[in-house]
């Protein structure tokens, strides 16, 4: 019995200890499978998601989260097939924020339960608990998922509000039926319904996506895109960045269709030719204006289009743009047609390029820095058809035979290379004057193949370093930004250092009353090789620019047996580049400061007016040091022997003694020249904006204004004689350069004070009908004190009126199922206007005083010279234009299409009149000309491939413009129509190139050329004929007719790949000047001379003239004319057409989740390869850039370059 109860009892004890174990077994695995449960879900929410869908399904969402993540979906096919299409756009944002984001505005509610996520219908909850305030939780972030502090949190219909802390968060008491209303400055307002739920995530986006649906004109009027009936394009700066390029402007080639940006030089501070749908004028510059933040921006010294090429050293301040950071700047808007810019009146008759810079945006404090390092590639020979050293010196004994390397011509010229160095060292003992020796010496030069390029130029680092500050509140926001750029110089003696400073505010002082503060300055600190003015011979069209050193123009034409460690012999002086460019260089000094500020108040809610105010100072100071040893400086006193001493140009005879020989007027020391530019502007403006909507039907918009405007400019030039550079720049001036300068009626220094005032009264009426009709008008009325005194001279009315129909918005073209998702039609016809030529200004006769020449100093009086009669019908020029034009846009805009086809009929053109002397001038400015012109546009973008990793989108632009001059009352000049930019005929283009026939050779060599009325000529060309030239051969516009770009972007992941290419086509180039009646042995030579008439019977084998014996230029000094006119021949002519690849770049971001982690908000790098490869282009051009203007001076071609960008934010 005891034992059977111990057996129970134990069974009993067993049996508890059993079901304890189990329950500790149950309770280990459930706490386990929570642990599991929720490190699953933790996991799972951490995941992020990408999503970029429009009208998509439910189901196509869940999906898309599905494959990005170990999710599964659960819900009933039945509930969910019925939900509206719904478009989402995040990036990197959690699981349960991008589905609070897409089903915040739909009926359904999901809950994650470990890797399932379930989905159901929300059921509607009984009336008498919907208006039951609970807490609703929740954070508010912009589009990269950074908090918002400070957004505005209210809800619909009530009175209740909150605003956001610092993380974003905010909590608020709503019903479940609630709607919550989020605002916040900068961010586009958005309502989401509660909808039961107690925690919402929201997402603001960026107001500036809704401003890209208005056209900004820059002088205060905002119109709707939708209803603007011009013919504009807009490009973000972000979207076509060039790194390397610190000049903004260049940026814009290819980016616009009619738009042409042509790099005939690449020199910093240079401004590329830019032109909007081609020439407007004939003596004018046809530049567009550049208007910044809403202000025109002055040229502060004006340097038409053809002078852009010159290489002078005006041209070095040329850009309006140079002193802008390309970094601080938000987008281009590219005025094209008169309905665009008739707002402008008379300063748009060449198009508008309106620049918006960046500013603040309220809820975020952010910085970012970017950092671009540039190296460029040296110039190499093998790109241009020029002799090697052996080929050279080959070419030198056939001219040794000719006699022109003898030592009795060497000694009489004024420049000389290895022979003259030969002779010197033979003449003073240094050289044995044998064959052996003299062999020997030349043969050492004829291996030498020096590389002028690596001589004068390197790799050098160009750094560009960039911090910007953005912060803000709904009271104010601010953007600041500092800038630096850092170029030790391609070339030697060509550095830069340039800083930009950049302050923008917006204070929002009352609901309806707003202050814009916007500062920005520049200061650059560039050198530069010394240069004078280019010149040209009118009566043999030589063109020559004297001491240049351009060390481009020089490696190009410098033969490579000379040793860049020698001297020899340049003007008659000692010269060596090495030397020379230490010795002779410019140092150029820019500031520019600008200040404005504009009140806007908001009178009513349709009504909004504005009071602007600005002003501008630049000064820019270029002094040229021309040191004591240089070569220019020597030359002025160079005279070792009395043969150089009687030829020396730059040496001065004194005409009271009729026994005197040449001497110096440079006894000691260098030449100081300095030149000073100094420009004030000040702008006002008044302006009054409507914009009312009526029954949702009618929408009225009207802008007027008034604005003055004032322009003073004050240019200074001195020359300084005698500056010892080595002495402590003491001065030791000897008084026969004055006398000297006395008797050839040259100044030391001149100056200059130009005064411009204009004053304009403005108004444009914009009217919508159902968003399917608009019609525009534009009026303008201005006056300018540069133009003749008459009213009807010095007032002109410009006016455009225009209208464009939505088809996408009629009813019958919505009820079409057609793949077309936007299409419109605009068509506009204008006046618009310009002022003419800077240097013409008729309103008064201007009178200058002026010493007159005297044969004796003593007689020396002033007197008054009048420079120009008055012209009281001197007006404007004008332009009349008819635009038409079509947007479409196909399978959701995934392609869009632009087309625009233009005329224009121009006329009154400012242009030089012949008087022959009649009223006391020879010649005079007056309205002399007509033009015409028309062209097509045609831009196509479009989206080929978009998914989750890749996208794959594609443009493509092509314009054309052509112009023909109707009527010109003054002939040109042959030698104007032959140069290399072209010159205007009654007829032809505006610049228009003609080429003298070649007919052939003669038995002895020399050109034959057809001439007037059948005849033929070698000699007897007059370059200065202004009738009586049928006989030249039209070649072609020197500006392209047909131009535009391709570009792709490529995107996988984080990886951006863009490939970027540019074409023009349709104008003709002159070859760079060859040839010529004598060469030294200084020059180099290209290939081609191998290929000139040798003996008789070459005539029939080659059109390469003859290179002439020294004795035929002794019996006749005619043939310079000769040699001339074959540089400006048909045999010298290429066409000007090319496709380039512009840009290659590559660019990485890195993940957010790994930059978040640093602490940042945007990490990336980019390499970008600028001119990588010139695919196509004349092969008659041998190596020459079809873009590049080799004028020498300062001008140098834009480089093949590499460029890393740094890019950081925080």
């Amino acid at each position: 019995m005891k034992n059977l109860l111990f057996r129970k009892q134990l069974d009993s004890r067993q049996e508890k200890a059993r079901l304890r174990q189990l329950l500790l077994t149950m309770k280990i695995t459930v706490i386990l499978s929570l642990v599991f449960m929720t490190c699953v879900h933790a996991d799972s929410v951490a995941q992020k998601v990408s999503l970029s869908l429009k009208n998509a399904k439910l189901e196509e969402v869940f999906s898309s989260i599905s494959k990005q993540t170990k999710y599964r979906f659960l819900y009933e096919d039945e509930v969910i097939k019925n939900a509206k299409p719904v478009n989402v756009e995040l990036k990197g944002a959690s699981v349960e924020s991008a589905l609070s984001n897409v089903l915040n505005s739909t009926d359904y509610s999901f809950k994650i339960i470990a890797g399932t996520i379930t989905v159901n219908k929300i059921t509607p909850v009984a009336s008498r608990n919907l208006d039951i305030q609970r807490p609703v939780t929740g954070t508010i972030r912009d589009e990269n998922g950074r908090p918002l502090a400070g957004a505005t949190v209210s809800v619909k219909g009530s009175s209740t509000s909150t605003s956001t802390n610092d993380q974003g968060h905010f909590s608020i008491n709503a019903a479940s039926n609630a709607t919550l209303v989020v605002r916040f400055v900068g961010f586009n307002p958005r309502e989401i319904s509660v909808s039961g739920r107690s925690s919402i995530e929201i997402q603001l986006s960026n107001e500036d996506k809704a401003l890209e649906e208005v056209v900004i004109t820059g002088l205060g009027a905002k119109i709707d895109k939708r209803t603007f009936t011009g013919a504009t394009a807009k490009v973000n700066m972000k979207d076509i960045e060039l790194g390397g390029l610190p000049d903004p402007s260049r940026a814009l080639e290819g980016r616009v269709a009619g738009v042409s940006v042509q790099n005939t030089t690449g020199t910093f501070g240079t401004a590329p030719k830019i032109r909007v749908r081609g020439a407007t004028s004939i003596y004018g510059s046809s530049k567009p204006l550049w208007v910044v933040d809403g202000i025109i921006i002055e040229d502060v010294a004006d340097v038409s289009s053809d002078d852009l090429s010159s290489g002078d050293a005006l041209t070095l301040i040329s850009s309006a743009v140079a002193g802008l950071n390309a970094n601080d700047i938000e987008s281009f808007t590219v005025l094209k047609d008169g309905s665009a810019t008739s707002i402008y009146g008379a300063r748009a008759m060449g198009g508008v390029i309106v620049v918006t810079t960046k500013r603040g945006t309220a809820g975020r404090n952010s910085a970012s820095y970017v950092g671009e390092f540039t190296s460029r590639d040296i110039p190499s020979y093998n790109n241009f058809d020029i002799m090697n050293s052996q080929e050279q010196m080959s070419f030198y004994q056939m001219l040794e035979q000719r006699g022109w390397l003898n030592m009795a011509n060497v000694a009489s010229r004024s420049v000389s290379g290895v022979y003259g160095k030969m002779y010197e060292l033979i003449k003073s003992g240094q050289l044995e004057n044998t064959t052996e020796s003299k062999n020997a010496y030349l043969r050492e030069a004829e291996y030498r193949n020096t590389d002028w390029f690596k001589q004068l130029f390197s790799r050098t680092v160009m750094q560009n370093h960039s911090v910007s500050l953005t912060s803000g509140t709904e009271k104010a926001q601010y953007y600041t930004s500092l800038s630096g750029v850092f170029d030790n110089g391609w070339t030697k003696k060509s550095d830069v250092k340039r800083y930009t400073a950049l302050f923008n505010a917006t204070y929002n002082l009352y609901d309806n009353l707003k202050l814009d503060l916007r500062s920005n300055g520049s200061y650059r600190d560039q050198r530069a090789p010394g240069t004078l003015g280019q010149s040209v011979n009118l009566v043999t069209m030589d063109v020559r620019r004297d001491f240049d050193i351009n060390p481009y123009s020089y490696a190009l034409n410098s033969s490579r047996t000379l040793d860049p460690n020698e001297f020899y012999a340049r003007n008659y002086a000692p010269f060596n580049i090495l030397h020379e460019l230490e010795n002779n260089y410019m140092d150029i000094n820019a500031a520019d400061v600008k200040f404005q500020g504009e009140l806007k108040w908001k009178v009513i809610k349709p009504l909004e007016l504005g009071l602007l105010a600005a002003t501008r100072y630049q000064q820019t100071s270029q002094q040229h040091y021309i040191k004591d040893q240089s070569n220019q400086a020597l030359a002025y006193r160079w005279m070792p022997t009395t043969f150089i001493r009687d030829a020396n140009p730059f040496l001065y005879t004194n005409p009271d003694n009729p026994y005197a020989v040449p001497e110096t007027v440079l006894p000691n020391g260098g030449i100081y020249n300095r030149t000073d530019y100094k420009m004030w502007t000040k702008d006002f403006r008044f302006t009054a904006a409507y914009d009312q909507t009526f029954n949702d039907i009618h929408k009225l918009y009207v802008f007027a204004g008034a604005e003055s405007n004032s322009v003073d400019r004050n240019n200074n030039w001195f020359r300084g004689w005698g500056m010892q550079y080595d002495l402590g720049e003491i001065p030791f001036v000897d008084y026969k350069v004055f006398k000297k300068g006395a008797e050839e009626n040259s100044q030391y220094y001149t100056i200059s004070n130009t005064r411009s005032r204009q004053v304009a009264f403005y108004g444009t009426a914009n009217y919508t009908f159902d968003n399917r009709y608009t019609i525009n008008g534009t009026l303008r009325y201005e006056g300018t004190n540069r133009l003749g005194r008459t009213t009807s001279a010095r007032w002109m009315p410009t006016w455009n009126v225009s209208g464009m129909w939505n088809v996408t918005e009629e009813s019958f073209f919505k009820a079409l199922e057609s793949p077309i998702s936007n299409l419109s039609l605009k068509a506009s016809y204008s006046l618009t206007a310009d002022r003419g030529p800077a240097f013409v200004t008729n309103s008064k006769v201007i009178i200058r005083s002026f010493n007159p020449w005297r044969p004796n100093v003593s007689d020396k009086e002033t007197g008054l010279n009048i420079s120009t009669l008055e012209n009281s019908e001197l007006t404007y020029e004008k332009k009349h234009e008819f635009n038409f034009g079509t947007s479409i846009g196909l399978f959701q805009n995934r392609i869009a299409l632009d087309f625009d086809y233009y005329k224009r009929k121009n006329f009154d053109l400012i242009g030089i009149v012949n008087t022959q002397g009649l009223g006391g001038e020879i010649s005079k400015y007056g309205n002399v000309a007509d033009m015409e012109s028309h062209g097509v546009e045609f831009s196509l973008s479009a989206t080929i491939l978009k998914n989750d990793n890749f996208s794959w989108s594609s443009s493509f632009i092509y314009s054309k413009a052509k112009n023909k001059v109707t009527s010109l009352e003054n002939n040109s000049r042959v030698g104007d129509l032959i140069v290399g930019n072209g010159f205007a005929l009654e007829g032809y283009p505006v610049r228009s190139l003609f080429s003298i026939p070649f007919s052939h050779l003669t038995s002895s060599g020399l050109p034959v050329f057809n001439y007037i009325n059948g005849t033929q000529t070698t000699t007897g060309i007059n370059f200065q004929s202004r009738e009586n030239f049928d006989y030249l051969k039209y070649e072609g516009p020197t500006d392209p007719t047909d131009m535009g770009s391709f570009g792709n972007i490529f995107t996988y992941k984080n990886f951006r790949l863009n490939v970027f290419l540019t074409y023009s086509f349709g104008n003709v180039i002159r070859r760079d000047p060859a040839y010529a009646t004598g060469y030294s042995d200084l020059n180099a030579m290209p290939r081609e001379f191998w290929d000139a008439w040798t003996v008789p019977g070459d005539e029939n084998l080659t059109n390469i003239p003859v290179i002439l014996d020294n004795r035929f230029i002794r019996n006749n000094s005619q043939y310079s004319y000769a040699y001339n006119a074959y540089n400006y021949s048909t045999e010298t002519l290429a066409k000007g057409d090319f496709i380039r690849l512009k840009d290659i770049s590559l660019a990485y971001e890195l993940p957010k989740d790994l930059v978040r982690s640093l602490k940042m908000s945007n990490l990336g790098v980019r390499l970008n390869v600028i001119n990588p490869w010139l695919i196509y282009a004349d092969k008659r051009l041998n190596g020459q850039d079809p873009e590049f203007v080799n004028s020498g001076g300062v001008a140098l071609p834009i480089a093949r370059q590499y460029t890393l960008t740094l890019k950081m934010g925080f």
